[in-house]
């Protein structure tokens, strides 16, 4: 009789072993699977519009991530625009585009968010333009005219920041340098003030999460799933596969490196960023800094939504920090929204 109760702890361990087993394998393959681009040609949609059929062939194969690809050419900015090619590190090239306003006038390095590319910043570059100021758009590694076919979310790709302000600072005439990233592009230029040194003479940060575990979190709550354990074990993986802790992977650290003005804008309705984890990030930054909320706006491009209330914003806080910027003249302007569009 005593042999019973034995056999069933016996029993119960292993399929605990088992479901420990199995789970961690899942989640393996969801990681490798959200850093690294496919040759598929369908996207897994937004978790919170998938189909109950749709969640379970994401739960079972992990999500559909093609590699993004530019689909239109730097005319699309405007006169004058041009490609070039940057390196980063470990011979990574990067793919960017180039639009020269008043020389005097600062430079826009754009940074582009989570699965897109440089042609995904053209709203913003178009308004920066307006402005009167210069832009220069880039493909991280793995995405668009860059080499490479994975991503980091934003660990890896502040070394990507950091190349683009060194080709800026030697290579393009602007005196200064504005860098300007939505999501996981604000995560990296965080990523590359603290960790590798970069210091630009202001910071623009759109939608931007606070660490890589909670933006995780969100994704499984989205889909109407706990989130518990399967974020804790995405973000172990994937930062294993990668060569990083995924877990201090937290823009809400970084920011405490900034030495700059800083400009945030966030949608009040951000599902994936929500608004009080910016604020957390906003909180930490020491130096001159304005938390602009965009009412309704979720994880999308405010410029698209209010481009009114975003060039307000933007202007505002280019008076501040750059009094003597003067925007691009009206024949400039007039020939730019004659552009052709992505």
């Amino acid at each position: 009789m005593k042999t019973k109760p034995k056999r069933l702890l016996l029993g119960f361990a292993v399929v605990l072993t088992c479901g420990f087993v199995i789970l961690n394998a899942l989640a393996y393959r969801h990681a490798y699977a959200m850093m690294h681009f496919t040759t598929a040609t369908e996207r897994t949609g937004p978790p919170e519009k998938l189909t109950v059929r749709q969640k379970i062939s994401v739960l079972l194969h992990g999500v559909s991530l093609p590699r993004p690809q530019t689909k239109t050419s730097p005319s699309a900015l405007g006169p004058g625009a041009k490609s070039l090619t940057l390196d980063s590190t470990h011979g990574i090239k990067l793919g960017a585009w180039y639009c020269p306003g008043p020389p005097q006038n600062p430079l826009v390095i754009l940074f582009h968010s989570y699965g897109g590319e440089k042609s995904g910043t053209l709203p913003e570059a178009r308004a920066f333009l307006e402005l009167g100021l210069s832009v220069l758009l880039i493909d991280f590694r793995g995405s668009g005219d860059s080499s490479e076919s994975y991503t980091t979310i934003g660990f890896d790709e502040g070394e990507d920041v950091v190349a683009a302000l060194r080709y800026a600072r030697e290579r393009l005439p602007q005196p200064k340098v504005i860098l300007y990233g939505e999501s996981m592009g604000a995560a990296a230029i965080l990523r590359a003030v603290h960790n590798c040194g970069a210091k630009p003479d202001a910071i623009i940060l759109e939608a931007v999460f606070d660490d890589l575990l909670n933006t995780v979190r969100h994704r499984f709550e989205l889909m109407g799933m706990p989130s518990f354990p399967g974020a804790e074990l995405l973000v172990f993986w994937g930062g294993r596969q990668a060569g990083f802790d995924g877990f201090a992977h937290s823009p809400v650290r970084y920011a405490a490196d900034v030495r700059c003005p800083i400009l945030f804008l966030h949608g009040a309705a951000d599902p994936r960023a929500r608004p009080e984890e910016a604020r957390r990030v906003f909180t930490a930054v020491p130096w001159s800094k304005t938390f602009k909320e965009f009412p309704g706006l979720g994880h999308e491009a405010a410029v698209v939504r209010s481009p009114d209330d975003w060039k307000k914003t933007a202007r505002q806080f280019l008076d501040e920090v750059f009094p003597s910027v003067h925007e691009a003249p009206a024949a400039s302007r007039f020939s730019r929204l004659l552009a052709p569009s992505q």
